[in-house]
Protein backbone atom coordinates (compact mmCIF):
# COMPACT_ATOMS: atom_id res chain seq x y z
CA UNK A 1 0.00 0.00 0.00
CA UNK A 2 2.78 2.42 0.96
CA UNK A 3 4.70 1.73 -2.24
CA UNK A 4 1.51 2.23 -4.24
CA UNK A 5 0.84 5.62 -2.65
CA UNK A 6 4.46 6.63 -3.21
CA UNK A 7 4.03 5.79 -6.89
CA UNK A 8 0.85 7.88 -7.06
CA UNK A 9 2.68 10.78 -5.42
CA UNK A 10 5.56 10.58 -7.87
CA UNK A 11 3.28 10.46 -10.92
CA UNK A 12 1.11 13.30 -9.62
CA UNK A 13 4.18 15.43 -8.87
CA UNK A 14 5.34 14.93 -12.46
CA UNK A 15 1.93 16.13 -13.61
CA UNK A 16 2.15 19.27 -11.46
CA UNK A 17 5.69 19.85 -12.75
CA UNK A 18 4.36 19.81 -16.30
CA UNK A 19 1.69 22.35 -15.30
CA UNK A 20 4.47 24.61 -14.04
CA UNK A 21 6.36 24.07 -17.29
CA UNK A 22 3.18 24.90 -19.22
CA UNK A 23 2.86 28.25 -17.43
CA UNK A 24 6.53 29.01 -18.06
CA UNK A 25 6.28 28.06 -21.77
CA UNK A 26 3.12 30.12 -22.31
CA UNK A 27 4.79 33.17 -20.75
CA UNK A 28 7.87 32.62 -22.93
CA UNK A 29 5.79 32.32 -26.12
CA UNK A 30 3.82 35.41 -25.16
CA UNK A 31 7.02 37.44 -24.72
CA UNK A 32 8.35 36.23 -28.07
CA UNK A 33 5.06 37.06 -29.80
CA UNK A 34 5.15 40.57 -28.35
CA UNK A 35 8.74 41.06 -29.51
CA UNK A 36 7.92 39.86 -33.03
CA UNK A 37 4.95 42.20 -33.41
CA UNK A 38 6.09 45.30 -31.54
CA UNK A 39 6.95 48.48 -33.51
CA UNK A 40 10.28 48.23 -35.29
CA UNK A 41 13.44 49.87 -33.97
CA UNK A 42 16.80 50.70 -35.53
CA UNK A 43 19.25 47.87 -36.06
CA UNK A 44 21.47 47.58 -32.95
CA UNK A 45 25.15 48.36 -33.45
CA UNK A 46 26.22 44.84 -32.49
CA UNK A 47 23.21 42.49 -32.55
CA UNK A 48 23.55 39.23 -30.63
CA UNK A 49 21.35 36.16 -30.50
CA UNK A 50 21.21 36.23 -26.71
CA UNK A 51 19.81 39.78 -26.67
CA UNK A 52 18.18 40.39 -30.04
CA UNK A 53 16.59 37.14 -31.22
CA UNK A 54 13.19 37.98 -32.85
CA UNK A 55 13.76 41.75 -32.45
CA UNK A 56 11.77 43.73 -35.02
CA UNK A 57 13.96 46.25 -36.83
CA UNK A 58 13.85 48.52 -39.86
CA UNK A 59 16.86 49.26 -42.06
CA UNK A 60 17.54 51.53 -45.01
CA UNK A 61 20.19 50.92 -47.66
CA UNK A 62 20.66 48.93 -50.86
CA UNK A 63 20.73 45.29 -51.90
CA UNK A 64 24.09 44.08 -53.15
CA UNK A 65 24.81 41.49 -55.87
CA UNK A 66 24.72 37.85 -54.86
CA UNK A 67 22.06 35.55 -53.45
CA UNK A 68 21.57 32.26 -51.67
CA UNK A 69 18.69 29.87 -52.34
CA UNK A 70 17.61 27.70 -49.40
CA UNK A 71 15.50 24.71 -50.43
CA UNK A 72 11.99 24.69 -48.95
CA UNK A 73 8.36 24.26 -49.99
CA UNK A 74 5.04 26.01 -49.53
CA UNK A 75 1.69 24.34 -48.99
CA UNK A 76 -0.48 24.53 -52.12
CA UNK A 77 2.44 26.09 -54.05
CA UNK A 78 5.05 23.36 -54.25
CA UNK A 79 8.84 23.34 -54.05
CA UNK A 80 10.86 26.51 -54.07
CA UNK A 81 13.52 28.44 -52.23
CA UNK A 82 14.08 31.11 -49.64
CA UNK A 83 15.92 33.99 -51.30
CA UNK A 84 18.66 35.46 -49.11
CA UNK A 85 20.62 38.48 -50.30
CA UNK A 86 23.23 40.86 -48.86
CA UNK A 87 21.99 44.30 -47.84
CA UNK A 88 24.25 47.30 -47.21
CA UNK A 89 22.64 49.55 -44.61
CA UNK A 90 23.02 53.32 -44.53
CA UNK A 91 24.96 52.91 -41.29
CA UNK A 92 27.64 50.97 -43.17
CA UNK A 93 26.99 47.41 -41.99
CA UNK A 94 26.20 44.62 -44.44
CA UNK A 95 23.67 42.03 -43.31
CA UNK A 96 21.74 39.09 -44.73
CA UNK A 97 18.09 39.61 -45.68
CA UNK A 98 15.74 36.65 -46.10
CA UNK A 99 13.33 38.14 -48.63
CA UNK A 100 10.92 35.20 -48.64
CA UNK A 101 9.76 32.31 -50.82
CA UNK A 102 10.16 32.00 -54.58
CA UNK A 103 8.92 29.16 -56.77
CA UNK A 104 11.52 26.86 -58.26
CA UNK A 105 10.79 28.02 -61.82
CA UNK A 106 11.67 31.62 -60.89
CA UNK A 107 14.88 30.75 -59.03
CA UNK A 108 17.30 32.08 -61.64
CA UNK A 109 15.45 35.18 -62.82
CA UNK A 110 16.83 38.63 -62.09
CA UNK A 111 15.49 39.76 -58.73
CA UNK A 112 14.27 43.28 -58.10
CA UNK A 113 16.80 45.12 -55.94
CA UNK A 114 15.18 48.56 -55.90
CA UNK A 115 14.07 48.32 -52.28
CA UNK A 116 15.90 50.72 -50.00
CA UNK A 117 13.77 50.05 -46.92
CA UNK A 118 13.31 46.65 -45.27
CA UNK A 119 11.41 45.85 -42.09
CA UNK A 120 11.49 42.49 -40.36
CA UNK A 121 12.77 40.39 -37.48
CA UNK A 122 16.28 39.33 -36.55
CA UNK A 123 16.75 35.58 -36.40
CA UNK A 124 19.56 33.14 -35.74
CA UNK A 125 17.90 29.88 -36.90
CA UNK A 126 18.80 26.53 -35.42
CA UNK A 127 18.36 24.39 -38.53
CA UNK A 128 21.66 22.54 -38.74
CA UNK A 129 22.19 19.02 -37.47
CA UNK A 130 24.39 16.03 -38.22
CA UNK A 131 22.23 15.00 -41.20
CA UNK A 132 22.07 18.40 -42.94
CA UNK A 133 23.79 18.18 -46.35
CA UNK A 134 26.46 20.68 -47.27
CA UNK A 135 25.32 23.41 -49.67
CA UNK A 136 25.66 22.75 -53.38
CA UNK A 137 27.60 25.86 -54.31
CA UNK A 138 27.76 24.96 -58.00
CA UNK A 139 23.97 25.00 -58.28
CA UNK A 140 23.55 27.67 -55.62
CA UNK A 141 21.32 25.48 -53.46
CA UNK A 142 21.45 25.38 -49.68
CA UNK A 143 19.55 23.00 -47.40
CA UNK A 144 19.40 25.07 -44.21
CA UNK A 145 20.03 28.60 -43.03
CA UNK A 146 23.43 28.60 -41.37
CA UNK A 147 23.93 32.29 -40.59
CA UNK A 148 27.70 32.10 -40.14
CA UNK A 149 28.30 30.05 -43.27
CA UNK A 150 25.95 32.20 -45.36
CA UNK A 151 27.59 35.39 -44.10
CA UNK A 152 31.02 34.07 -45.06
CA UNK A 153 29.75 33.13 -48.51
CA UNK A 154 28.15 36.53 -49.17
CA UNK A 155 30.75 38.50 -47.17
CA UNK A 156 28.34 40.04 -44.67
CA UNK A 157 28.06 40.27 -40.92
CA UNK A 158 26.49 37.15 -39.33
CA UNK A 159 23.12 38.88 -38.99
CA UNK A 160 19.93 37.61 -40.64
CA UNK A 161 16.84 39.78 -41.08
CA UNK A 162 13.59 38.00 -41.99
CA UNK A 163 11.86 40.55 -44.21
CA UNK A 164 8.21 41.36 -43.56
CA UNK A 165 7.94 44.54 -45.60
CA UNK A 166 9.95 46.09 -48.43
CA UNK A 167 9.11 49.40 -50.01
CA UNK A 168 9.76 47.95 -53.49
CA UNK A 169 9.27 44.21 -53.19
CA UNK A 170 9.94 41.68 -55.94
CA UNK A 171 6.67 40.39 -57.42
CA UNK A 172 7.98 36.82 -57.58
CA UNK A 173 9.07 36.68 -53.94
CA UNK A 174 6.49 36.14 -51.21
CA UNK A 175 7.66 37.31 -47.76
CA UNK A 176 7.59 34.62 -45.07
CA UNK A 177 7.03 36.45 -41.77
CA UNK A 178 8.64 34.92 -38.74
CA UNK A 179 6.62 32.31 -36.86
CA UNK A 180 7.38 30.76 -33.48
CA UNK A 181 8.59 27.21 -33.96
CA UNK A 182 8.79 26.30 -30.27
CA UNK A 183 6.59 23.30 -29.38
CA UNK A 184 4.31 23.49 -26.35
CA UNK A 185 3.11 20.00 -25.41
CA UNK A 186 3.21 20.35 -21.63
CA UNK A 187 -0.58 20.15 -21.22
CA UNK A 188 -0.64 16.77 -22.98
CA UNK A 189 2.28 15.60 -20.82
CA UNK A 190 0.45 16.73 -17.67
CA UNK A 191 -2.70 14.85 -18.69
CA UNK A 192 -0.60 11.74 -19.30
CA UNK A 193 1.07 11.86 -15.87
CA UNK A 194 -2.20 12.59 -14.03
CA UNK A 195 -3.92 9.75 -15.91
CA UNK A 196 -1.16 7.36 -14.91
CA UNK A 197 -1.45 8.58 -11.31
CA UNK A 198 -5.20 7.85 -11.30
CA UNK A 199 -4.69 4.41 -12.83
CA UNK A 200 -1.93 3.64 -10.34
CA UNK A 201 -4.16 4.80 -7.46
CA UNK A 202 -7.04 2.50 -8.41
CA UNK A 203 -4.64 -0.39 -9.02
CA UNK A 204 -3.25 0.18 -5.52
CA UNK A 205 -6.75 0.23 -4.01
CA UNK A 206 -7.67 -2.94 -5.91
CA UNK A 207 -4.51 -4.70 -4.79
CA UNK A 208 -5.05 -3.63 -1.16
CA UNK A 209 -8.72 -4.70 -1.25
CA UNK A 210 -7.79 -8.07 -2.74
CA UNK A 211 -5.29 -8.66 0.05
CA UNK A 212 -7.88 -7.75 2.71
CA UNK A 213 -10.39 -10.23 1.28
CA UNK A 214 -7.86 -13.03 1.71
CA UNK A 215 -7.33 -12.28 5.38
Amino acid sequence: MIFGLIGVGILASLGFWQIQRLTWKENLLSRIEMRINRPSVALPLDPKKSDDQYLKVAVEGIFLPGEIHVLTSEKFKGPGFRVIMPFLTNSGSTILVDRGFILEKFKDIQKTTDSNFVEGNLLWPDEIDYFTPKPNLERGIWFARDVHEMSEHLKTAPILLIAVNENKADNHINPKPLTIGIPNNHFEYAVTWFSLAIIWFFMTIYFFWSRLKKI
